[in-house]
């Protein structure tokens, strides 16, 4: 399963400094777990169908170097720790310039939702199966 996004920084993401804007690391990397999810089949329409979606209970970022207008970024992603049906999750993301440099660290916390009754819930098993499939971190732990 391929677990890095990539994508260019666009104008609309700089702020005054001329760098990337601090929340649009944030974008980046939920567009990156987006694209994650929807090689395990829970894309826009299979989430509508089950009223199902993921929530965070935490995002932290960490910068560590500066990205530019036009630079092309990527984006790897690890499950670090997970329940063993996946109804909780963390994930650390790894943004890196196009010349190799770490520019930051996302680490998120989250869950599903059922969207109808405004709870905590479980995905179905045969998604449970796929997202056991993620690439995990070196330091992953099931809890």
């Amino acid at each position: 399963m391929e677990n890095i996004f990539k994508s260019n920084v666009l104008w609309s993401q700089i702020d005054a400094n001329m760098h990337l804007r601090h929340s649009a690391y944030a974008d980046f990397a939920a567009q990156a777990r987006v694209e994650l999810l929807n090689q395990c089949g829970l894309d826009y329409k299979t989430f509508s169908s089950l009223k199902i979606g993921p929530i965070l209970f935490r995002e932290e970022l960490i910068y560590f170097r500066e990205v530019g207008l036009n630079e092309s970024i990527s984006i790897e992603t690890f499950v670090t720790k997970s329940n063993a049906d996946m109804s909780r999750w963390s994930f650390t993301q790894h943004m890196y310039r196009s010349d190799g440099v770490k520019a930051a660290t996302i680490h998120v916390d989250g869950a599903w939702m059922d969207v109808v009754k405004r709870k905590l819930t479980v995905l179905p098993e045969e998604f449970i199966q796929r997202l056991n499939e993620l690439p995990k971190s070196e330091d992953f732990q099931q809890v």
